[in-house]
């Protein structure tokens, strides 16, 4: 499996960045990450190496993988003004960096991912603490929970079957 390690956290404090321990035990996790994630690090971990050698300085295990020209970690406030100017130029206002983590909750509901690998994926203590932020993508899901049962039923008692018009793949606005 491929996976990304969550071991420690950045925080800044009084304009100083520093490492730390995750808040809690479910924040220190492992993420599973698609094939296509991990080309995409693998390729930009090239390219970092690339750009380490022209500096005539090694890539190691230790450095980071998203790091300034030096080597030091982002500045988280530089990270959310960058994401900011990105999505107002794809036409997205109000749109933060921290509202990536609810549309991959949003999406993975919406794809029929289970709740608890959700759950897990986000470094949420509880399930609970997932459905209940995300209950408004599970309203619509419930008629097509619904019609899937329908659909495994038997007819009814006179013999006389309805086509239900299930939507299986609800589209939502995750935006609004």
């Amino acid at each position: 499996m491929l996976s990304i390690s969550v071991s420690q956290v950045l925080y800044k404090r009084q304009g100083v960045c520093q490492f730390k321990e995750p808040k809690t035990q479910h924040s220190r996790r492992r993420v599973a990450m698609t094939p296509k994630l991990a080309l995409y690090l693998r390729e930009y971990k090239a390219e970092r190496g690339q750009f380490y050698r022209e500096l005539g300085k090694p890539l190691t295990l230790d450095d980071l993988v998203f790091a300034s020209i030096e080597g030091k970690p982002l500045d988280p406030c530089v990270l959310t003004h960058n994401f900011s100017r990105l999505c107002k130029r794809a036409g997205l206002e109000n749109v933060r960096f921290h509202d990536l983590r609810h549309t991959f909750a949003s999406l993975m509901l919406l794809r029929g991912a289970k709740p608890k690998v959700i759950s897990e994926a986000l470094g949420h203590a509880s399930v609970a603490f997932t459905m209940d932020t995300y209950s408004h993508i599970i309203e619509g899901m419930q008629e097509d929970a619904m019609a899937l049962l329908d659909d495994v039923l038997p007819v009814g008692k006179n013999g006389v079957s309805q086509k239900n018009n299930a939507n299986l793949t609800p589209i939502v606005n995750i935006m609004a």
